[in-house]
Formats: C-alpha cells, structure tokens, sequence
C-alpha cells in the first residue's frame, strides 16, 4: 500500500481549492461595496470590463458607444406596477412582461426587449429594483454586434450586481449642483430636487414631517422678467402658487439687494398639511445678469418662525456662483 505524505496532502488540497474558486469566479456575485453609483444616484452596478463612467448622462458607455447603461431613479409605484404586471396572465398584445429578477441583495424586475433599428440589432434590458421610497431604475441598450463581453449572460450577470443605497452622502449632492452653499446652517437632511439645479434642506427626514419643521428650498430657474419694474408682480405671482399652502395672506413684498445684486423679498402666512400647521414663509429671488434667476423658498411653522428665519438667511448668504 502506498503512503501518501501529509506534505503531498496539503499541496492537493491547495491546488483543488485553486481550481474550486477558479471555476466558480464568473458566477461568485459581486459585494454591493463594489457597486459604483452615478453621482447623485442611488442605484449603482458593478460595471463590465470596458465600461466607463458616462459624461453625457448617469451611467456608463463602451469605448465604441454600442452599449450604453443609463442609471436612474423613479416613482416608487413603478416597481409596484411592474410587480402588478408581472403577475398578469394576460399581457396587451407587443407589451413584454416583467419576469422576476434576483440580484444579490434583493429581487428585482426584467424587462428584455430586442428589435432593429434601419439595419442594426438593438437589444434593452430595463430592471426596477425597491429602493427606500423610490424605484431604482437600470437600463442597458446593446447596439450591434458589441462581442461575448456584452453577451445576454454577462449582461444579466452584470444587472445582478445592482444595488441601491439609502441616501446620497451630502457632499455628493451638494458638489452636484450648480451653485455653492458654503453653510448648510445645522439643516440634517439634504435631498437634490432636481439634478444641479435645485435642492430641499429640511430638519424632518421625509416628506410627511416637512408640514411641521423648517425646510429651505435652493434653485435656478430659467427665465425672469425682462424689465427691472416687471420683478414685483413676478416675485407675487410666483410666490401665490406655492405649492401646498392654504390661506395664503401676503405680509410683504419688496426689492432688497442679495449678494450685492437685484432681488425680492415676499413673505406669506398661511396653513399647510394635513392638520392645518400655521406658517410662514419667504420667497427670495436673486436675479442674475442672464436669463437665470435664484429662487428660494423656505417655510417653518410659526411658533418656530425666529429661530428659523436666522437659519434661512444664514443659508441664502452663504450661496455664491461656482
């Protein structure tokens, strides 16, 4: 009977764990630590080889821009709708149907679409995946010919390493927009309203609690009235058509230099939610040499209204141009 060392033993037993993991790599799922977010997203992936970060929108593209990976987030019923039609046993006639997808931290929904475009294959494949309040939206577009690396099964192995976070780190948003806010003036909470042009501060953490704490609003909107006697009316007419409060009464409305340029100020009392909460609330516009103006709204329940008012201003002289 032969002998076989303890030595040869250990040397087998290495050599069949290298062979073990080699062969289960491709299909070990990725850590979400190793997702990459989009800056300002919450949903992220961990991106096939070839795929780099997109400067034209949130997501990631192929050197020869065949496969292109859009990363977004949408309403929350979007997920509840896809769940709704998946579970339909009769789908309108050309409508594909959602098949349940499993990532590795949570089950999603797929959608695969394929069909040309003039001559060239194009192939999509949209997952929704929960999020916290919001539905994290992913969709891969493979134009052509874009080679095994972006077969169906890397694609779909790829999509399986979708993962969503609770919250976009604060400087991420703020560095997103595009204007400064050098102090945030104690505000926990801060939420991008729409992508580098509008932000919410606000001492609740979610929507439901914004009727009863203070919230300040920070955007650019295009436009503003084209003659310096036409900013009064504009300032009143936007500040009537806030959206959410009731019983509006107008305290004040006047011109005031922001930042050493033209601006308004509107100030309002009124109710808002659903248990009435009496507010009040300032408008400011600051207008601009062009066509942008800044717009700030800020509320706070009355009995707060001191306290708070400090806080606004202390946020709206802080904003500078980047």
């Amino acid at each position: 009977m032969m002998m076989i060392s303890r030595k040869t033993l250990r040397q087998a037993a290495a050599a069949a764990l290298m062979t073990l993991t080699a062969a289960l790599a491709p299909t070990v799922p990725a850590l979400a630590a190793d997702a990459v977010f989009p800056a300002g997203v919450r949903i992220g992936l961990v991106p096939l080889d070839g795929l780099t970060p997109s400067k034209e929108f949130s997501g990631f593209i192929s050197g020869d821009q065949r496969v292109r990976i859009g990363l977004s987030e949408i309403p929350e019923a979007a997920y509840t709708a896809a769940e709704t039609a998946a579970k339909q046993e009769n789908m309108p006639v050309g409508a594909p149907k959602p098949q349940v997808f499993e990532t590795t931290t949570r089950k999603g929904y797929l959608i695969t679409e394929s069909g040309k475009e003039g001559d060239t294959e194009v192939a999509n494949y949209t997952l929704l995946l929960p999020g916290n309040k919001f539905t994290g939206y992913a969709i891969v577009q493979v134009r052509g010919e874009a080679g095994e690396t972006y077969s169906e099964a890397n694609i779909r192995k790829m999509l399986a390493t979708a993962v969503t976070r609770p919250e976009v780190p604060v400087d991420e948003q703020l560095a997103q927009l595009g204007f400064k806010i050098g102090d945030l003036a104690g505000f926990k909470h801060v939420r991008t309203i729409a992508p580098r042009s509008a932000v919410l501060l606000s001492d609740g953490d979610d929507d439901a609690k914004l009727d009863s704490s203070a919230y300040i609003m920070v955007g650019i909107m295009q436009g503003g009235p084209a003659q310096p006697d036409d900013r009064g009316r504009f300032a009143r007419d936007l500040a009537s058509n806030i959206v959410g409060l009731r019983d509006v009464k107008m305290t004040n409305n006047e011109p005031l230099r922001i930042d050493g340029s033209p601006g308004y100020e509107t100030r309002l009392d009124g109710v808002t939610g659903t248990d009435n909460t009496p507010v009040r609330v300032v408008q400011w516009l600051r207008f601009g040499s062009g066509q942008a103006t800044l717009r700030i709204v800020a509320s706070a329940p009355q009995s707060e209204w001191g306290t708070a008012f400090t806080r606004f201003r202390t946020v709206r002289d802080s904003i500078s141009a980047k």
